[in-house]
């Protein structure tokens, strides 16, 4: 299926690794040219070829600034912004948790969203086919105990795209979140490794009851959602603005 992806240019944060890479690979494999940013300066050395990349801290305004100069140098424009950056956040009763980790995981979960948008916006409004995804979580529908700073930035990211599909309309700039639910990979495992701990469970047992409110008991794969969010941003997702999809297997609450 030719999604009409060929030329478009997309800005992809953490896109070194993870989920932000296979977004940008999947992109690059439909033709559109891709910049990322990410922390990781290793890497950012060892991109595939078609991705170009900045190291840089989205909730740094200053690195932001210098990410869309490179990223204007790079790709000569914008046509999509993809908002994936994020960290899990510290595991623990609100009262235990360190109040500068609760700042870190809502200066990058939310924070760095608007970092992004400000900037991107005069560009989008130039294209021909503008959209946001930001990334958002299952747990920005439900609430999620022992994981607040988590749970409260990503309430926030829906909160953020629903307003931005608002405002942005009228310029024909769409804006959606995806949800993802339990995601395979290092970090969903050391999430579920931190809630046995403070459960004092076993990481079977833990697994197993964040599995117990899906209808679908298997893990989300990064590719899963790198291909809603190449449909959302493509021709063929036009008329889909300040939704907020999930894809988490039908979960109904977190544990």
């Amino acid at each position: 299926m030719d999604m009409g992806l060929a030329g478009l240019k997309v800005l992809v944060t953490a896109g070194a690794g993870g989920i932000g890479l296979e977004v940008a690979r999947a992109f690059v494999e439909e033709g559109a040219r891709v910049h990322v940013c990410d922390v990781d300066r290793a890497a950012l050395g060892t991109l595939p070829e078609g991705i170009t990349g900045t190291e840089a801290d989205v909730a740094s305004r200053d690195d932001v600034a210098r990410l869309f100069a490179e990223a204007h140098d790079a790709l000569a424009g914008l046509d999509v912004l993809i908002n994936n950056a994020g960290i899990a956040g510290p595991t623990g009763r609100v009262e235990e948790i360190n109040p500068e980790d609760w700042d870190r995981c809502l200066d990058i979960c939310i924070t760095g969203q608007f970092n992004c948008v400000r900037l991107a916006v005069p560009l989008l409004r130039r294209s021909a086919n503008p959209s946001i995804v930001n990334l958002s979580s299952v747990a920005g529908r439900f609430g999620f105990p022992l994981r607040t700073p988590y749970a409260a930035a990503k309430w926030a990211v829906i909160g953020f795209t629903k307003s931005l599909s608002r405002e942005l309309g009228a310029d024909g700039i769409r804006v959606n979140a995806v949800l993802p639910g339990i995601v395979a990979g290092d970090r969903q495992r050391r999430v579920l490794e931190a809630k046995a701990q403070q459960r004092g469970l076993s990481f079977a047992e833990t697994e197993a009851a964040a599995f117990a409110a899906a209808s679908i008991k298997d893990y989300v794969t990064a590719r899963q959602l790198a291909d809603q969010i190449l449909f959302l941003a493509s021709p063929r997702g036009r008329t889909i603005s300040g939704q907020a999809l999930a894809v988490d297997g039908d979960l109904q609450m977190l544990i």
